[in-house]
């Protein structure tokens, strides 16, 4: 006999994606492993395709359902699991991917050989660990006896994401419909994903003004605050640290008392942003609409998880605002759906044309849009004929997302405030626009003790870490704010100093244009090596003297030293800052040392290199 529990836990949501995909007649899945949303958008992408193709598609999560469950994908006919994985820091998984990671390693006796997979990694070609992620999920599972249907597709955010996307997906649909034996001909007609639903007469206190998690988050803060429940931090400090120059450096204080967040030296801080409402403003007027009607998009998929593409009941307003990338050049898909609005038949042909992988539609859609720095709304000022509604084109909008930046305190010395140091962007584009960074200039607007002048924010912890034993001595090498991380550690040294505690040599290698202009935390650097707190400062001002002087070049200069402290006493050392050029010819420096010091080969001096990453004695926290 058995007895009847009525209690059986049952959650939320359905953490079985096969149960789900039967009760839907879903037949292919695409997982996304993302932290900045460009994998999710892209699995979208494919299963919104796999519609065209008389197909059934869902995008997933991982970290929403039981993985394990890859085992029973041959209980569904034709079944297809697509993996959408971007590679985080220095080769990790993305967050919501990091239990599915740790699963796939785990699990050496998972038979999965029902399964037809493939995958698209998404990364970036200037780091050293490229496309770590996607390319161990592609290896893994064939190993544990998944049929791989269609090749592992590599993304390089350096150059063109986009383009690389657009042309695996265009093969890779034809191989899936050979596979399955569908005719392979895509429905070219544009298929909505979410329906309007405008509100007439709403209680005002159930629309969406802003947050990011829960309604109301932001006027009643709970913690624990993390990327689903930011907390609104105070700015206490904001001020210029350049004394000149045509760029604004900014150093920012946020107060986290209360908030119950820790963090450690060496972490991110992420912050929410919100849009120039100048932009937002003038979307609405070309549009011609009143960006304060309160509408909801509803997901017409009543099965899916995700039941609006932002929160809702909300205004377009605060959508455009805070919900929304306007500012980002528009992906090619956007610009397919949205020919159809266009009333010059040259106007939609082109928007079509740089949607598809032709030589001149790739060309166009890379001058036109990429190079001319052009976001949706100059695309629709430079295309007067395009009128979308505005509905649509919110729904096909991506989500602003978080911006991430290195901590430059110590919580030793600082365990209520979190400090920012960032570069102001500003630019002008091909077509005599300016374009200015959605997040640096909102920062810098943020003023101390003013209507406002909170952050959404939380922390993500990085492997950026100083020496276990204090008495390592560490090589910090960080030109502009590449510092930022450094600032922390020199703190965190001076504290343990203070605490009576032994600490080995502290070098630092800063690199900036001017001695007068942007040798930002001058003061403090110079005082921190008074004290003995770092051990040696060397500065780099690159445009000082005719010859550009770097930090690779000073590197050079005490190359003794340098390979003293790396090949005798166990130092650790650290890169912050532009991982296109000054990362790899810090690298580089590196290698020349050894070969002049040890007489080692390019080939040994490069393993020794590497050896010293992979135990964890050489960091790097870069972005391009």
């Amino acid at each position: 006999y058995f007895v009847f529990s009525p209690y059986r836990q049952v959650s939320q949501r359905e953490t079985s994606f096969i149960e789900k995909m039967k009760k839907t007649g879903k037949n292919i899945i695409v997982f996304y492993g993302s932290q900045t949303g460009t994998a999710e958008e892209f699995a979208n992408r494919l299963s919104k395709d796999a519609q065209r193709y008389g197909m059934k598609g869902m995008a997933a999560d991982p970290e929403e359902y039981t993985m394990g469950e890859l085992a029973r994908m041959s209980e569904i006919k034709n079944s297809l699991a697509i993996f959408c994985m971007a590679t985080y820091g220095e080769g990790d998984p993305t967050d919501n991917a990091q239990d599915f990671y740790d699963w796939l390693q785990e699990n050496d006796d998972e038979d999965l050989s029902g399964l037809n997979y493939t995958v698209f990694a998404l990364g970036n070609k200037t780091y050293e660990h490229y496309n770590a992620m996607g390319k161990y999920v592609d290896k893994r599972l064939e190993e544990l006896g998944a049929k791989r249907i269609f090749d592992l597709g590599l993304g390089d955010d350096d150059s063109n994401l986009e383009e690389d996307f657009v042309s695996w997906r265009e093969q890779f649909w034809p191989a899936v419909c050979e596979h399955f034996g569908v005719e392979a001909s895509a429905d070219e007609l544009s298929i909505r994903q979410y329906e309007l639903k405008l509100h007439n007469d709403v209680n005002m206190n159930k629309v969406f003004t802003g947050e990011i998690g829960r309604l109301k988050s932001f006027e009643v803060q709970k913690p624990p605050f993390d990327a689903k429940n930011p907390f609104l931090a105070p700015v206490t400090v904001n001020r210029r640290l350049n004394k000149a120059g045509d760029r604004h450096l900014m150093h920012l204080e946020l107060d986290i008392t209360g908030s119950k967040l820790r963090y450690e030296s060496g972490d991110h801080v992420a912050v929410f942003p919100t849009n120039d409402s100048a932009l937002v403003n003038r979307l609405g007027e070309i549009l011609g609409v009143d960006l304060d009607v309160v509408i909801s998009l509803n997901n017409l998929d009543e099965e899916s998880n995700k039941k609006h593409p932002f929160p809702c009941p909300t205004t377009y307003r605060t959508a455009l605002t805070h919900y929304l990338d306007i500012t980002n050049p528009p992906r090619t898909n956007v610009l397919y759906e949205l020919a159809q609005y266009a009333s010059e038949p040259k106007d939609q042909e082109n928007m079509r044309k740089m949607a598809s992988s032709s030589p001149e539609g790739k060309a166009l859609y890379q001058t036109w849009v990429l190079d001319s720095c052009r976001n949706i709304l100059a695309i629709l000022e430079d295309m007067p004929s395009l009128k979308p509604p505005v509905d649509h084109l919110c729904e096909l909008l991506p989500r602003l997302q978080a911006r991430y930046y290195s901590i430059a305190s110590s919580s030793k010395v600082h365990p209520n405030s979190i400090h920012i140091c960032a570069v102001v962007v500003e630019y002008s584009t091909k077509t005599g626009r300016v374009n200015k960074g959605v997040a640096t200039n909102w920062l810098k607007n943020k003023l101390v003790n003013g209507h406002k002048s909170t952050v959404p924010m939380f922390i993500r912890k990085s492997q950026f870490r100083l020496p276990f034993k204090a008495t390592n001595p560490v090589i910090m090498i960080g030109p502009g704010t590449g510092i930022a991380p450094f600032m922390g550690f020199i703190q965190e040294r001076g504290w343990l100093k203070e605490q009576g505690k032994e600490v080995g040599e502290t070098v630092l290698y800063f690199g900036c244009r001017h001695k007068n202009e942007d040798y930002i935390y001058q003061e403090e650097l110079e005082d921190a090596e008074k004290s003995g707190v770092l051990t040696q400062l060397n500065v780099a001002f690159s445009r000082d003297q005719d010859h550009k002087v770097y930090v690779q070049h000073l590197l050079k200069k005490n190359k003794e030293h340098v390979w003293k402290l790396i090949h005798t006493d166990n130092a650790h050392l650290y890169v912050c800052g532009d991982a296109r050029n000054m990362a790899k010819d810090v690298q580089t420096a590196l290698y020349e040392i050894a070969e002049e010091l040890e007489g080692m080969t390019r080939t040994q001096a490069t393993d020794y290199i590497k050896k010293l990453m992979t135990k964890g004695r050489y960091s790097q926290d870069v972005w391009s």
